[in-house]
């Protein structure tokens, strides 16, 4: 199969896969990004010039809002990339885990280092140019679904996703790095659109930053997952069971 060939196929059992598990998808979703959402509110809404602060510390100030807000939008994405991971990987047939299953059995230390991480090195790369930043991203975004599938620690689960990835970086690369454009993109006209109807409150700042993650974000934690059983079968010969449909009612 070629590799545009091997990129269409990927990109359709993606949509397959978000259409049939789009109910259990979305509350999930909404239970991870509304908190997230109203990180990124109280952020957004710092009002540093009201507070007594030296210049330096404001400039301190505003570098960790800006940080915040980056943050938790890459954190969702990996971490929830994670929850996605048990969704689609369980061994208890084709109907999906329950919230509670879901919830005792996400290892949240780790997945919580991978984000911290990722996000580091991510930024770093960006600071060095806009190639090293791309690299990080596309090598590291596979490191969520391999904590949960394959239940690595945070370290190795970068190594890993680094392993998985070299090999298959193009494929990676034209997943990846399109529904994160794309999503981004979409995200921040229903962010403007939400400020439209709204206005710029507070309440309407976590409403903005939670539709959008909601609605987009699980395409990239599917694509994730995907691609991950996809090079775990490539790189090792076999791979964990994927239920990419649920069983008929």
């Amino acid at each position: 199969m070629t590799r545009r060939r091997r990129i269409a196929a990927t990109y359709g059992r993606i949509w397959r896969t978000y259409r049939s598990w789009a109910p259990s998808i979305f509350v999930l979703a909404l239970i991870v990004f509304l908190p997230l959402g109203l990180l990124d509110a109280l952020a957004a809404h710092v009002d540093v010039d009201a507070l007594d602060l030296t210049s330096g510390i404001k400039v301190a100030a505003v570098a960790l809002a800006v940080g915040a807000i980056a943050m938790t939008g890459l954190l969702g994405e990996v971490f929830f990339s994670g929850a996605i991971a048990i969704s689609l990987t369980h061994p208890h047939g084709e109907e999906p885990p329950s919230l509670r299953e879901i919830a005792g059995r996400v290892k949240y230390g780790r997945l919580i280092l991978v984000d911290l991480a990722f996000v580091a090195i991510v930024a770093v790369g960006l600071l060095l140019g806009f190639i090293p930043g791309l690299l990080a991203f596309v090598f590291l975004g596979l490191a969520g679904p391999v904590v949960e599938i394959e239940e690595r620690a945070a370290h190795r689960a970068l190594l890993r996703s680094f392993q998985l990835v070299r090999g298959s970086f193009w494929l990676v690369f034209w997943v990846l790095v399109p529904i994160e454009i794309v999503g981004d993109a979409i995200g921040n006209g229903l962010a403007g659109l939400v400020h439209h109807l709204f206005g710029d409150t507070f309440v309407a700042t976590w409403l903005a930053e939670s539709v959008s993650n909601i609605a987009l974000s699980p395409v990239f934690a599917v694509a994730a997952v995907l691609l991950t059983v996809d090079l775990i079968a490539v790189k090792d010969g076999v791979a964990p069971p994927l239920h990419s449909e649920p069983a008929p009612a």
